[in-house]
């Protein structure tokens, strides 16, 4: 089920993106524009907006539902569940070790 919301998911990416990218921009850049034809400018500006709402509508659903499912994997986690536990009692630091004493004949010293 989690792949095929997934595929959804992408698709309605491709074609929010596709859809922006249509829009006609204050700069003309990708627009459909043009005069005549059977939509006119107001009409195909109002299809695009409604387009734009529901795929973005489509894509935040498919997005919440993916989330759901990725946080379902069994019984909650905490990150306080997975701290030390501070009434454990801490153990005291070792004492440091006697120096080692040289291993060798040891060589008289002259004043």
């Amino acid at each position: 089920m989690e792949t095929i919301i997934l595929v959804i998911h992408l698709l309605l990416a491709i074609a929010l993106v596709a859809v922006i990218l249509l829009q006609r921009s204050e700069g003309g850049a990708l627009g459909i524009g043009g005069g005549g034809g059977v939509m006119t400018g107001r009409g195909a500006a109002n299809l695009l907006t409604r387009t734009t709402a529901i795929l973005a509508a489509g894509f935040m659903t498919t997005s919440i539902i993916l989330a759901i499912l990725a946080g379902n994997t069994g019984e909650p986690v905490s990150i306080l569940d997975s701290a030390p536990d501070a009434a454990a009692p801490a153990q005291a630091p070792a004492a440091p070790a006697a120096p080692a004493e040289p291993s060798g004949p040891s060589v008289p010293v002259t004043e």
